[in-house]
């Protein structure tokens, strides 16, 4: 019995169709990932290790297009033609390693395995290094856009080899998002290209959502607005420069009713957003980088005090707000000043956040280029928005763009955007709503244009208490001061 079991089991596979790809993992992500693949035409072979979601998805989906469910890693590699592919899709950090470290004892030289979750650029160096040592192409790939965007058209970001590209990217544009025909996918860079990439994009989308609930924050608290007139105005700020996913989704939140009651939903939800690490991880290499981020970085840190129930809860009962209530004569024009320093704002993370991809880009020798960038995040993305467009164009024009905001369109659209903004931090500031988005992101706008920074006055006490030198204007070099001698100044 045991025998005609088997061979009939080799049989089937025998007469399997050769798939073009393989997805190992299937939860959400993976699951529609595999759905979209064979959506578009692909032969898709399947695995997961738990065989219950194998058999589940066939069942449920098998329809879609042509899948070839498998039961163990070897089967999956066996019904691959080659040059072999295949996605995995698990959690990141050990469990990946894991399956890698399974996946090379199954593949050859010339194959290529790509990690499609959401993995630190760093592991993604890590184990490109150690699975070329073995002549299989390691691709890290950045897949934006949440489960429906894995199902109907994700942004992509692949990074690894040129060679490995050329196998792939034919397969990953199909399935990308497409804007104006134009797919949602292209090769970022070698190695850990692509998922330093997609880090700063989640850097990016957690300071764009910051801003925004900064913006309902102070048109419901100063304006005294309700989630339903609030969704309105959201919906006429989706028709204009500010269009993107996130406000349109922001409007159908705030018009949301809880399904228990007749609140409105965002009322019942407890205000401790939580969050998954990408943006911590934006922070902290942007600090390594030295490239400054702050708009990304009070966002993180906003989540991060929004999740201190204790600490909040303490401050509460002890320490003081404004005294004074603050009045609005015209609410009108309010939301408008509002609007504009929401726009202003972006346009600073953004920037902010092509700039440390640029830093990134050097110092790994990924020659990333920043109008594609703006390109794949079009459609698909969480943070796919108009002005994407405007970015895409100003890095064609010129590639060497020192910053976004020195783009004569944006640099126009912030210079005549900072009186509402300075006013909607000001308003922010007396009435006791905390802005940290806001704040920073014109304080970033200030410190880029100014002339003399207080710098100055650090480098001076910087060589007082630790002569760690400093610079002149006047000459070239660097000096040290005796400070406690005769003030004289000698050459360093």
């Amino acid at each position: 019995m045991t025998e005609t079991t088997t061979e009939s089991t080799e049989t089937t596979k025998t007469q399997a169709p050769l798939a073009d790809i393989g997805v190992t993992g299937l939860a959400t992500m993976g699951r529609n990932l595999a759905r979209n693949l064979a959506r578009n035409g692909h032969v898709v072979a399947v695995h997961n290790r738990t065989q219950a979601r194998t058999d589940a998805l066939i069942a449920e989906h098998g329809s879609e297009g042509t899948f070839v469910p498998t039961s163990s890693l070897r089967e999956l590699a066996a019904v691959l033609k080659r040059p072999r592919t295949v996605i995995v899709m698990v959690q990141a950090g050990a469990p990946t390693d894991e399956v890698l470290d399974q996946l090379a004892e199954v593949l050859e030289p010339g194959d290529i395995v790509v990690d499609g979750g959401n993995a630190h650029f760093i592991d993604t160096r890590r184990r490109e290094s150690t699975l070329r040592e073995r002549g299989i192409h390691f691709v890290g790939v950045g897949i934006s856009g949440g489960e429906e965007g894995a199902l109907n058209g994700p942004s992509i970001m692949p990074g690894g080899t040129p060679e490995a590209y050329q196998t792939l990217g034919p397969i990953l544009e199909s399935i990308a998002a497409k804007v104006d025909g134009t797919p949602c996918c292209t090769h970022v860079g070698p190695d850990g290209a692509g998922h330093f990439v997609k880090m700063v994009h989640n850097g990016i989308e957690y300071a764009d959502m910051q801003l925004i609930a900064e913006s309902y924050d102070l048109l419901r608290t100063v304006l005294g607005k309700t989630p339903a007139e609030l969704a309105e105005i959201f919906r006429g700020w989706n028709e204009g420069d500010l269009e993107s996913f996130l406000i349109e989704i922001t409007a159908e939140v705030l018009a949301t009713k809880d399904p228990r009651g007749d609140q409105p939903l965002v009322d019942v939800i407890l205000d401790q957003a939580e969050q998954k690490g990408t943006g911590r991880w934006t922070v902290q290499i942007a600090l390594d980088l030295g490239s400054p981020v702050s708009g990304i970085a009070e966002a993180v840190f906003a989540r991060s005090l929004s999740a201190h129930a204790a600490q909040r809860a303490a401050a509460r009962e002890l320490l003081a707000g404004p005294t004074e209530a603050v009045s609005i004569d015209d609410p009108d024009t309010f939301v408008g000043d509002v609007r504009r320093a929401l726009y202003a704002s972006k346009v600073v993370a953004y920037a902010q956040g092509f700039d440390m991809i640029r830093a990134g880009s050097q110092l790994y020798d990924w020659n990333i280029d920043l109008g594609k960038i703006a390109t794949i995040w079009r459609g698909g993305c969480i943070i796919r928005a108009r002005f994407l467009d405007r970015i895409r164009e100003a890095y064609e024009k010129r590639p060497d763009l020192p910053s976004l905001m020195v783009d004569p369109y944006f640099a126009k659209a912030v210079s005549e955007g900072q009186a509402s903004w300075r006013r909607v931090v000001s308003v922010a500031a007396a009435a006791g709503v905390p802005v940290p988005g806001f704040s920073a992101t014109l304080a970033f706008y200030d410190g880029l244009r100014r002339d003399r920074l207080p710098a100055a006055l650090i480098q001076g006490m910087r060589d007082l208490f630790g002569a760690h030198t400093y610079r002149r204007i006047d000459a070239d070099g660097t000096f040290h001061l005796d400070w406690s001698g005769d003030r004289s100044e000698r050459e360093a």
